[in-house]
């Protein structure tokens, strides 16, 4: 399946230019994106992603993005592409300077592109751990923004690895996320996904499985700031934990393996993967 994009309120092709060389999106990582998954048709969740679209570009110092403009794009490429799986919004600063200084915010300058492709079905993942750390502290940590290089680099040490995820702790040394993912660790009859103060991306995926399996009764929940150290993939190496990934995408995913160790599944893991394929199917934009 081929990938629909959208531009300026029409539908263009792979090959058609659409960005000015001097966006600064492309000449600094100046924007900000989310993706999402496609059902018979329909976004999954598009009013948070919207939502965290305009958190991430508040954050970033952009204009709030047109949000009607973004859902005309949407509608236009799930019509060119009705078999699509996946969704991907980008918005940037526009044109700009070739410097990370940035014009005043205007948010008819911005370029916003909507693309419509497929999507690999989930299923267990595969991860290693990487040497490098997420940065707590940064100026845009827990944003979405399109400055994705330190996740190309770990990604692609994992791929090396035999792996598709990598997973990355903060700078003290606490277990974080994955380059696109949320991890979540099932231990003592419990499980847990870091907290946010870690530096890690508040996901979709994650905030649902949070709210649904409390809704649900289940030991399910945001660990403790310090309470997840990176060591606690040990842990998951010598069976005493079990682990699972979270994205947009994915939706939940056990790990199945870990530096090439194989992995269990746990219990509860599956029981929250059951719960949300219920859910996601239930509604659309929960």
């Amino acid at each position: 399946m081929s990938i629909t994009i959208w531009h300026d309120g029409r539908v263009v092709g792979p090959d058609e230019p659409v960005v000015t060389a001097v966006d600064h999106g492309l000449t600094v990582g100046d924007g900000v994106f989310e993706t999402c998954a496609v059902y018979d048709g329909k976004v999954f969740a598009l009013s948070r992603h919207l939502a965290r679209l305009a958190r991430s570009a508040a954050g970033l110092g952009l204009a709030d993005p047109d949000e009607a403009r973004i859902r005309e794009g949407i509608a236009a490429v799930l019509t060119a592409n009705p078999g699509a799986g996946r969704l991907r919004i980008s918005v940037t600063d526009g044109p700009g300077p070739l410097g990370s200084f940035r014009d005043e915010p205007d948010v008819a300058r911005q370029t916003v592109l909507v693309l419509a492709g497929p999507a690999t079905a989930p299923g267990p993942a595969k991860a290693v751990r990487v040497p490098w750390v997420r940065n707590e502290r940064s100026a845009v940590a827990g944003l979405k923004t399109t400055s994705y290089a330190e996740n190309v680099v770990a990604l692609a040490a994992a791929r090396k690895a035999g792996a598709d995820e990598a997973l990355l702790a903060h700078t003290v040394g606490q277990l974080c996320e994955g380059t696109a993912s949320n991890v979540f660790v099932e231990r003592g009859g419990e499980l847990v996904t870091p907290h946010l103060d870690t530096g890690c991306l508040a996901g979709i995926t994650r905030e649902l499985i949070l709210e649904w399996c409390a809704d649900a009764g289940m030991p399910v929940r945001e660990a403790e700031p310090d309470e997840l150290p990176f060591e606690v993939l040990a842990e998951a190496e010598r069976g005493e934990a079990q682990l699972a990934l979270a994205g947009s995408i994915r939706n939940l995913v056990t790990v199945s393996a870990l530096d090439g160790s194989e992995l269990a599944p746990g219990e509860l893991t599956r029981e929250a993967i059951a719960l949300f394929g219920d859910r996601r199917r239930a509604e659309i934009d929960p």
